[in-house]
């Protein structure tokens, strides 16, 4: 098996755990705030990343020591929207509206290194958009928008998916240029550490010991922060960016169906349309706007000798 498959196969893994853990972790929260609970859940990761990779962290450098930081501050703000918005919305709603984030990578690299935008890949973002609209924006009896029922759950959910859609890009930066495994336990590490020390101030930390608690700690730190970004920092290496946000989005359909079978929840016709958008927009985007290869490489080199001069 080729590595570019091994690493697309692991993705997919990583996509199927995430989505899996929506239900989970919306039920801990009952007992403890999203915070304290990110902030557990880092901690242990991080600790079994850094004990794991320890060889590997002796010959870090400063440069490595920015791309982990910066990495980590995306994997921070993504948390904490994502786990503090779950409080307030449903999982699958949370899982769709994080899925944004795979359309707004172009847009990000676009931003930033004025990667071209293809034509498909636009159609792919406007749907998208469409798609958070009917999602986040409900509707009202003289129209087709109610803004001032909008859920802020559903508003920090969208805020989480852009800050993995920068901690997607960057990590595909940093694992080009650093070992995979020192990113990997930089991303966790500084992402635990602002969690915690910003945890007093932006809300009242709570926790209890309660069974769904202690396994939402021990299932999320393990497999969904440790081994899952572990595993995403190994496979970026070898897929574009693009590729990994396509696989994806099969996050927040696991999502949707783990939430059907164990809650029961049933997507609306308004909010489950806006789902569709967004799924057939990432689609869109990924499918029929994928940069060719050579395309990629170059744009590559060309980074590659803007940093170097």
């Amino acid at each position: 098996m080729s590595r570019s498959l091994k690493a697309h196969l692991l993705l997919a893994l990583i996509a199927l755990i995430w989505g899996s853990t929506f239900v989970l972790v919306k039920a801990a929260l009952r007992d403890c705030s999203p915070l304290v609970l990110n902030a557990l859940r880092m901690f242990l990761a991080a600790g079994l990343l850094a004990a794991y990779y320890r060889k590997h962290l002796v010959r870090l450098a400063r440069p490595a020591l920015l791309s982990g930081f910066v990495v980590g501050l995306c994997l921070y703000l993504g948390y904490a929207f994502q786990t503090t918005g779950l409080r307030l919305t449903t999982p699958s709603k949370s899982a769709f509206l994080t899925g944004v984030s795979t359309v707004l990578v172009p847009v990000i690299m676009f931003a930033l290194w004025r990667t071209r935008v293809r034509r498909w890949r636009a159609v792919g973002i406007c749907l998208a958009l469409a798609g958070l609209f009917l999602m986040t924006v409900p509707g009202g009896p003289q129209g087709i928008a109610d803004f001032a029922r909008v859920n802020r759950g559903d508003v920090l959910s969208f805020a989480c998916a852009v800050a993995f859609a920068f901690q997607i890009v960057f990590l595909g930066r940093a694992t080009q240029r650093f070992p995979f495994e020192q990113i990997a336990v930089l991303q966790i590490a500084v992402a635990a550490v602002l969690t915690a020390v910003s945890a007093p101030f932006l809300e009242r930390p709570h926790f209890s010991a309660t069974p769904i608690v202690v396994a939402c700690v021990l299932i999320t730190g393990i497999f969904a922060t440790a081994l899952a970004f572990a595993i995403q920092s190994w496979a970026q290496q070898f897929t574009p960016e693009s590729h990994t946000a396509l696989i994806f989005t099969l996050e927040p359909v696991f999502a949707w169906l783990t939430s059907f079978i164990v809650l029961g929840e049933r997507l609306g016709l308004r909010v489950g349309g806006g789902a569709l958008l967004i799924l057939a927009g990432v689609l869109v985007s990924e499918l029929l706007g994928q940069v060719r290869r050579p395309e990629l490489e170059m744009a590559r080199r060309s980074e590659r000798s803007s940093i170097a001069g």
